[in-house]
């Protein structure tokens, strides 16, 4: 391969990363309340051109496509940046084990599994980053006793931080994950031609 070449492809990837980058970034603002979820708990698609990203360049671009719509972000955030990082690292958390398994098996079925283990990884890593990370972030807003009651409304079991994030945090983001991962495989094959030609 020429220097040349590799330029050509080069550029080709940067373009293709940042234009999924800023389809991530506007589909970040396009939030879906779940009336069954604690009303601070919001779906958006954001994950999604990361996710066809990873399946179709590899999971490094999937990973930059992530950390651009999150720098993105920070132009607007109202967390300091605590919401953004605890994002990325949900995102990818999703976005990694799903793109290593599809390249490992590039099938109908390894699209299934990885997805399936990324959103199990996703509501993993959404546990801790919201136990650890942003809980106690937005406590400086506002009382802690506010924020468990707005699980309480939803489910009466929640009852402090641990039940907020098992009975509330933990099945909202395997829903996320699940409704994200439908789209994929919904758009995945229709996109993926134009991606990687």
């Amino acid at each position: 391969m020429t220097t040349t070449t590799a330029k050509r492809i080069s550029v080709k990837m940067m373009t293709k990363i940042a234009m999924l980058s800023v389809i991530s970034f506007i589909l970040y603002f396009i939030e879906i309340q779940v009336p069954i979820f604690p009303g601070f708990l919001k779906i958006d698609l954001s994950d999604l051109p990361a996710l066809i990203g990873a399946f179709a360049l590899g999971p490094v671009a999937g990973i930059a496509i992530e950390a651009i719509k999150n720098t993105l972000h920070l132009l607007r955030t109202s967390t300091g940046g605590v919401g953004e990082i605890a994002n990325f690292l949900i995102g990818i958390a999703m976005v990694i084990p799903a793109a290593l398994i599809y390249k490992k098996a590039k099938s109908k079925a390894g699209a299934v599994i990885g997805l399936l283990v990324g959103t199990l990884a996703m509501a993993i890593m959404g546990a801790f980053a919201n136990y650890f990370v942003l809980i106690p972030f937005y406590t400086n807003f506002m009382p802690i006793d506010a924020i468990v009651g707005m699980g309480t409304i939803i489910n009466p079991n929640i009852n402090s931080i641990l039940t907020l994030v098992l009975y509330g945090i933990v099945p909202f983001n395997l829903f996320k994950g699940l409704v994200v991962s439908l789209v994929t495989m919904m758009l995945y094959k229709r996109i993926s031609p134009i991606l990687t030609r």
